[in-house]
């Protein structure tokens, strides 16, 4: 499909810079536009590809200045990448989407499955099941007894729910994802061998969340597991058992949550991230990759990193003496000579 820059723009509720008639039918990356491509420039690092691109239509943020002439026609809107994510998620909903079940999958007598359903080949659905409208579920799934997931929900393979979890409406849950397993609980016996602890609870994922592929998330030892409306998790991360993550909270790949630890609304968690169990994490904050945290963030909207997680500045200080300990020692061992050389001077001992 074509569309002119006007177009888009009316879409976008931007301005045209350029020709207006300018069409497009494909999307592309500013490094590697072509004619006919669409693409965008949010972060300044890439500035100067505007300068030689060959797309023919760029979107840019509102404030944007450009400090040479530009070929391409541009869509001015307050969010450059934010309108991007827009358009392509309107291709993506008008992409054809699969329907029907297929005659291998394995569907339970006393499931319930909604309208214009999709189950692949081999999927599994166990009783008591019910699954909304419109929702996905691709091939060799297993959804477990008593789960329900709501509407407009897409599981892709290799999925595994277990008993009595929920999803809700117009999720993503990517390949190999489990939600559901036993949290890590167990009681240490007198002989040192260990007792395990029944976990009794399970999953609850509210609506337009996203778990990225491999990632685990276990069940509630007593009471839910919880992901909040929004959430969006990244492949092959740990959720351990009876964490609350907050609304529209992000967390990057290979981090892990211990249990009990509850993370509050709009964080940012970088990638390799390790929260220990029984914490609490305020509203708004961001902790930076590789960081370890043993304590409980109480304040909101901090930035916190390092291998022990402090708050940021304090981080930065102790990392630029950290840079120039060689000098400080080699300075430390001279004052210690010209101190032992002073005593022996003065007699003192």
């Amino acid at each position: 499909m074509l569309f002119t820059a006007q177009q888009l723009a009316t879409v976008l509720k931007g301005t045209v810079e350029g020709d207006p008639s300018v069409s497009v039918h494909d999307y592309a990356k500013i490094e590697e536009g072509k004619p006919g491509t669409l693409s965008f420039l949010s972060n300044p690092k890439y500035e100067h590809y505007l300068y030689e691109t060959a797309a023919d239509i760029v979107l840019v943020n509102n404030d944007f200045k450009p400090t040479k002439p530009v070929k391409a026609t541009l869509i001015r809107i307050p969010n450059a990448y934010l309108a991007l994510a827009t358009l392509l998620q309107l291709v993506e909903q008008n992409k054809p989407r699969k329907t029907g079940i297929d005659p291998t999958a394995q569907i339970a007598s006393t499931a319930t499955i909604g309208k214009d359903c999709y189950i692949g080949a081999f999927a599994t659905i166990g009783d008591n099941v019910v699954i909304g409208d419109n929702t996905q579920i691709y091939a060799h799934c297993a959804i477990n007894d008593g789960v329900k997931v709501g509407s407009d929900t897409l599981l892709y393979n290799h999925v595994t729910i277990y008993q009595q979890c929920k999803v809700g409406d117009h999720c993503i849950v990517h390949a190999g994802a489990v939600i559901g397993a036993d949290g890590f609980g167990f009681a240490k016996n007198p002989d040192g061998s260990y007792f395990k602890m029944p976990q009794n609870g399970n999953v609850i994922i509210e609506d337009n969340v996203e778990i990225g592929a491999n990632t685990c998330i276990d069940r509630g030892s007593m009471g839910p597991t919880i992901i909040r409306q929004g959430v969006k998790l990244d492949n092959q991360i740990q959720i351990g058992h009876n964490v609350e993550i907050g609304n529209n909270t992000a967390m990057a790949a290979c981090s892990a949550v211990a249990g009990s630890t509850k993370i509050g609304k709009d964080c940012i968690i970088a990638g390799f991230v390790g929260i220990a169990g029984h914490l609490e994490i305020a509203d708004n904050t961001t902790i930076g990759a590789f960081s370890g945290v043993s304590k409980s963030i109480k304040t909101p909207g901090q930035v916190y990193h390092g291998a022990i997680a402090v708050p940021a500045m304090q981080n930065k200080k102790s990392f630029a003496v950290y840079r120039h300990l060689p000098d400080l020692q080699k300075e430390i061992y001279a004052l210690q000579k010209e101190i032992a050389l002073l005593k022996e001077q003065k007699n003192i001992d």
